[in-house]
């Protein structure tokens, strides 16, 4: 694909997508640096880092150019929430709203300017913004029904936020020989109630929840050489949701 010996960092890289990603670009050739908040063990390719911090990103990024000359490509893809995550349209505070896309919409937004100051350098570099279905369609609330779950109004105003940024930068930057694109993904499955499986995958057209292996090969495509001449792109992997 293109992606052997690259430097490549995951933001949120210890999550349930960002670990199969992560996974999935070292199969591939990549040398992947792990970069999320909690890390069990801190060495060069696992790194604590904390997209809502300025200092914490530049750090880390000066920290990898030192230790690897170069970055290559990025994906943002961690995934920073308030504790009332999940509350019901009527009860969120506007203090949580505030908080909510602070924390996601900006960080990634950190983390792009500070990454794109470093790939100007070289003339060369690759971004992935981590999106959704729900930053391109609004909700089925029917297949929350019987659940405690919900889809919270914050996710779908950041996911649709980050598609439209991603298209701005790679207006930006595409001079810069920079490429910045989108992925959003379906409904992926962890250990949902079953009535919200079974609600779910009547719907979408393949029958069944997205696997984090289903989401990593279109990350890599992104990343790689042989999507060199794509860019402003959202790579939709959700079973054909979105088609109906």
């Amino acid at each position: 694909m293109g992606l052997e010996n690259k430097i490549i960092v995951v933001t949120g890289g210890n999550g349930l997508l960002g670990s199969h990603i992560c996974n999935y670009l070292q199969k591939k050739g990549a040398v992947v640096v792990s970069a999320d908040i909690n890390q069990k063990e801190v060495n060069k390719l696992n790194r604590v880092a904390d997209i809502t911090n300025e200092k914490s990103i530049d750090e880390l990024i000066t920290n990898i150019e030192r230790d690897f000359g170069h970055i290559d490509g990025w994906v943002n893809n961690a995934y920073p929430r308030t504790k009332d995550w999940g509350s019901k349209f009527e009860d969120i505070l506007i203090d949580s709203w505030k908080a909510n896309v602070d924390m996601h919409l900006n960080g990634y937004f950190l983390c792009c300017k500070r990454i794109i100051e470093s790939m100007k350098k070289y003339q060369f570099g690759s971004i992935v913004n981590m999106s959704s279905i729900y930053g391109i369609v609004g909700p089925d609330f029917t297949i929350y029904e019987g659940t405690s779950m919900t889809m919270p109004a914050a996710y779908s105003a950041i996911k649709g936020g980050l598609i439209n940024f991603t298209r701005y930068l790679a207006s930006y930057v595409g001079s810069y020989n920079i490429r910045v694109n989108a992925v959003s993904p379906g409904g992926i499955f962890d250990n949902q109630p079953s009535v919200f499986i079974k609600q779910y995958e009547k719907k979408v057209p393949l029958k069944r929840l997205g696997q984090p292996q289903d989401i990593a090969p279109g990350v890599a495509f992104l990343l790689s050489d042989e999507a060199s001449y794509i860019t402003g792109h959202n790579l939709v992997i959700d079973g054909g949701w979105t088609a109906i």
